[in-house]
């Protein structure tokens, strides 16, 4: 086996023990479990969510207020004080609501451990918005070495939903910020990616918002593709449902061609290994 094959070994293998780390770090409440002065308490710079809806954080705040926090926050023990590992959004809702503590988790963990606890946990809870869940799923085949296939296996999701969700970073930044704030859906981000420009994808982004255009009028407004066979529609299909990314066959012309995405050089490994292509 190559050095390549055997290093994703390890990292598929190293993802499932500390997703397991995870979970049981995180049922662990008893001798831990603090009650901790929210002024102590400091976001994680590392922390995966970055956006933080201001309604649902006034409805999580206005239910704090009525029940308190019903699930402690996990925290690590630094200099200034607690950073935040899991939480960040109750938090937020606590500071809203007037809470002076909070309950927490204080786990003894450093750094790097901090970070890698933070983008499991949310990915596992589902807390993330398309734009965060994207850039985790990039950080985590990046730092653990792991193809999209093997990340699809360890997540339980399908390899193309995890390809797709991906793919959304190719938008305008302002475009993923729309998706963010729930002025976009995912299924309009995904059909301005049909728009290869990036400002293209930004004025059509800001007409479809200004309008209110659903799914169907969208789809009917982007230039449209050329015609092609059914045959080689079928074709396209057949390909991505096997190698788990966009193909498209070109059949025009003197040339005919076959392109097949991939989106980082763990990606394009994974479908050499498909194709039966040798690393060596």
């Amino acid at each position: 086996m190559s050095n390549k094959k055997k290093a994703l070994g390890r990292g598929l293998n190293n993802f499932l023990k500390d997703s397991k780390k995870v979970e049981e770090l995180l049922q662990k409440e008893g001798e831990n479990l603090k009650e901790i002065p929210i002024d102590e308490i400091i976001p994680n710079p590392n922390q995966p969510r970055r956006h933080f809806a201001k309604e649902t954080l006034e409805e999580l705040s206005k239910s704090i207020e009525e029940y308190g926090i019903l699930q402690p926050l996990v925290l690590r023990k630094i200099d200034e004080g607690y950073e935040i590992i899991a939480g960040e959004r109750r938090y937020r809702g606590a500071k809203l609501a007037g809470l002076s503590t909070v309950p927490g988790i204080i786990m003894e963990i450093d750094e790097e451990e901090s970070h890698k606890v933070a983008l499991i946990e949310n990915i596992q809870r589902e807390d993330l918005d398309p734009v965060e869940e994207a850039m985790g799923y990039q950080a985590l085949m990046k730092n653990y070495n792991l193809t999209q296939e093997g990340l699809s296996k360890v997540l339980g999701k399908s390899r193309s939903y995890i390809s797709n969700t991906i793919r959304l970073l190719k938008l305008h930044p302002k475009v993923l910020e729309f998706l963010q704030e729930g002025k976009l859906s995912i299924s309009h981000g995904k059909l301005l990616l049909q728009l290869k420009d990036q400002e293209k994808q930004y004025k059509k982004a800001l007409e479809i918002i200004r309008e209110g255009s659903t799914i169907k009028e969208t789809t009917r407004k982007l230039p449209r593709k050329d015609k092609k066979d059914i045959f080689f529609v079928d074709l396209e299909n057949r390909f991505e449902q096997a190698l788990g990314t966009k193909v498209y066959v070109k059949h025009r012309g003197k040339k005919k061609k076959i392109e097949i995405e991939y989106y980082s050089d763990e990606d394009l490994e994974r479908i050499m290994e498909i194709l039966g292509v040798d690393y060596e």
